[in-house]
């Protein structure tokens, strides 16, 4: 970067380059190095939503996302993929939460007049947006792998035709708040599947069947090898149980 060049930028107004607005309550403004060249490695979203308008769930494949709370109040939630755990972050003005680097996430408002500042370590944020990942998606493909009603996936999907970024859209008739909008405001530590009671009986895990396996022991972890038998569980007309090869076990 050559600083005496009189293209070289030092301010910017964040107006002029509005990434989404779903209306004048909510909307995203971004700065990147597109915008501000002497930026270096960092960017930022401004972030304005009303009570119950979400930031929808994404992940940021090239950058960790810092989420600063300066008005209002919002939910930060995130999948740890390390735990398998959903986690929800309450922040207010003056607090943090931090998403690393290609974590599953979302942001929901539960005050009027939530600003947001999202900053990013990275020259231009990416993201791959639920929305997208659900609408390109084949629902034939969808219903298979998880043996669910192929007409039904379709009707629930048919909605989403285009990147949603702050939803419920404007013209959604049937959303309801996401359960995080109750998220106690405990120390601000993280909480796991709030408002689910245990159902803890003698000698087995919370919220487990009597001779059912904890679901997180048949859950892949990253970089882990996956049994197919994962993909369709028992009782779905799909489910197959694999041969048992005794040839290997004989030569052993």
């Amino acid at each position: 970067m050559d600083y005496t060049l009189p293209t070289t930028e030092f301010t910017y107004d964040l107006s002029n380059n509005p990434l989404f607005k779903k209306d004048e309550n909510n909307y995203i403004n971004s700065l990147s190095i597109k915008q501000l060249n002497t930026l270096g490695n960092a960017s930022l979203l401004d972030i304005f939503l009303n009570t119950g308008n979400v930031v929808e769930p994404h992940t940021h494949q090239n950058a960790t996302e810092l989420v600063y709370c300066i008005s209002g109040a919002a939910v930060v939630s995130l999948i740890n993929p390390f735990t398998n755990e959903l986690l929800h972050f309450p922040i207010t003005p003056g607090q943090v939460a931090n998403v690393p680097q290609g974590w599953w996430h979302y942001e929901v408002a539960t005050a009027d007049h939530t600003h947001l500042l999202a900053v990013f370590d990275a020259p231009v944020p990416e993201a791959i947006f639920g929305s997208d990942t659900l609408r390109l998606t084949p629902a034939k493909l969808l219903a298979y792998t998880y043996c669910l009603d192929e007409k039904k996936v379709q009707e629930a999907l048919a909605p989403i035709q285009k990147t949603v970024i702050i939803g419920p859209p404007a013209d959604c008739q049937t959303s309801t708040a996401p359960a995080s909008n109750s998220a106690p405001n405990v120390n601000h530590q993280p909480y796991v599947m709030p408002n689910v009671q245990p159902n803890v009986q003698p000698n087995m895990q919370p919220n487990m069947q009597p001779n059912m396996q904890p679901y997180v022991n048949r859950l892949p972890y990253w970089g882990t090898w996956v049994d197919p038998r994962i993909i369709h569980e028992p009782g779905c007309p799909y489910y197959r149980e694999l041969p048992v090869n005794t040839n290997n076990q004989e030569e052993r």
